[in-house]
C-alpha cells in the first residue's frame, strides 16, 4: 500500500492567517507535491472542535474549512481524501482502546491540556483526552507523516509511544509514524512554523485569543488586515533584527513576510536587517498580506457546496473502509473478535 499523510484543522471557530502560513498552506504543497506517490488524508476533526465552544454552525464549517485547501491552491486527485471524522466511527472506538493503554502521567504531562484547561477539575474531559484521539486518527490510517504545528509535536511524540506500545504488547499492528524532526524535514523545514500573537508576540496567534487586533481572520476585509498589521507590537530597540527570543515582535513580521511571498526567510532578513524603520516594515508586511488576502477570498467564491458534499460522500467511502479494516484488526488482537 502507499505510505499515507495526513492532516487536519479544528473547526471550532474561523481560520486565522496564522492558520493558513503554519498549517494549511505548508499541508497544501506537500499535498500537490506529493500526492502522486502518496494516499492524502485531509480529515475535519469534528470531533475535536466540541472540546470547546464552536462558532457558527459546525456543518456549515465543515465544508467551508475544506474550499480553504482548495482556494490554497489543492490540486484535487484520486489520492486526495476528504473526510469528517465523525461519519468514521472507527476513530471514536479505537480512542477508548488506546485510552486502555495510554497512562495518567503521560496525559497530564500534555501541554495542550495544562495550557487549555489551566489544570482545573472543571474542565471537559475532552480537553483532557483529545490526544488519544488524535493518536487514533493517526494510526487507523498508518499514517507516516502527520505535518502539525510545533505546539503538536508532543502528542506527535505520544502517537508514536502508544503504537509501539500497542504493537510490543499484542504484536506488529500499527504503523509508527516518523518522529516530530524528521517530520519538519519532510515538510522541507527547519523548524516548526509557529506565527504570533501581533499584540502579545510571546504567545503564538490562536483563534480564541480576545483581542481583535492580536489575530488576523482569512475573512477578514483587506484594508482590516492593513490596519492589524500596522498595530501589531515590536519592541523598543530601534533596529530590524531576525531573534524571536529577543524580538519577538520584529522576528514575527519578518517569518509573516517570507512565508505570504513564498520567499526564503534569508532573504528578507538580508532585505531588512539593520534598518531602523520598524513603520516601513510593517507597510511592506501590510501589502503582501493584503494581496494574499484579496486574491484568496476571491478564490473562495469558486467552490459550491454541493461540490464540497460530493468530495465527502467518496472520501468518506474511503476512510471508513480503511479505518473499519484497521479497527477489525485491532480488536482481534485485544481478543475482542
Amino acid at each position: 500500500m502507499k505510505k499515507t499523510i495526513l492532516t487536519g484543522l479544528r473547526i471550532n471557530s474561523e481560520f486565522t492567517l496564522g492558520n493558513y502560513l503554519g498549517a494549511l498552506l505548508p499541508m497544501v504543497r506537500l499535498a500537490n507535491k506529493y500526492s502522486s506517490e502518496f494516499n492524502v488524508n485531509i480529515f475535519v476533526p469534528d470531533l475535536h472542535s466540541i472540546i470547546s465552544p464552536v462558532e457558527g454552525d459546525i456543518k456549515s464549517n465543515a465544508i467551508n474549512s475544506i474550499k480553504h485547501y482548495l482556494a490554497a491552491g489543492l490540486e484535487v486527485n484520486e489520492n486526495i481524501h476528504f473526510y469528517r471524522q465523525s461519519r468514521v466511527p472507527a476513530h471514536a472506538e479505537l480512542t477508548w482502546v488506546l485510552n486502555c493503554i495510554a497512562s495518567m502521567g503521560e496525559m497530564k504531562r500534555m501541554t495542550q491540556y495544562k495550557e487549555k484547561s489551566n489544570e482545573k477539575d472543571s474542565s471537559n474531559v475532552g480537553i483532557f483526552d483529545y490526544p488519544v484521539l488524535m493518536a487514533a486518527d493517526i494510526l487507523l490510517y498508518g499514517a507516516t507523516f502527520v505535518p502539525v504545528g510545533e505546539d503538536q509535536f508532543q502528542h506527535i511524540e505520544l502517537t508514536r509511544n502508544l503504537a509501539e506500545r500497542f504493537n510490543n504488547r499484542f504484536g506488529e499492528t500499527f504503523v509508527v509514524p516518523v518522529s516530530t524532526k524528521e517530520q519538519v524535514e519532510f515538510m522541507g523545514l527547519k523548524e516548526g512554523i509557529r506565527i504570533r500573537d501581533l499584540s502579545s508576540p510571546e504567545k503564538k496567534m490562536s483563534k480564541s485569543a480576545l483581542g481583535e487586533n492580536s489575530k488576523i481572520l482569512l475573512s477578514d476585509s483587506p484594508e482590516i488586515a492593513v490596519k492589524k498589521i500596522m498595530s501589531a507590537t515590536t519592541d523598543s530597540f530601534g533596529e530590524i533584527k531576525f531573534d524571536f527570543k529577543e524580538r519577538p515582535g520584529i522576528s514575527n513580521l519578518l517569518q509573516i513576510a517570507s512565508l505570504v511571498q513564498d520567499r526564503p526567510i534569508e532573504e528578507i532578513i538580508e532585505d531588512w536587517n539593520k534598518k531602523a524603520q520598524y513603520g516601513e516594515l510593517k507597510k511592506y508586511v501590510a501589502k503582501a498580506v493584503k494581496n494574499l488576502l484579496t486574491d484568496f477570498q476571491a478564490k473562495l467564491m469558486d467552490y459550491s457546496d454541493d461540490y464540497i458534499l460530493r468530495l465527502f460522500a467518496e472520501g468518506e467511502n474511503y476512510a471508513n473502509r480503511i479505518a473499519n479494516a484497521k479497527l477489525n484488526d485491532v480488536y482481534e488482537k485485544v481478543s475482542l473478535r
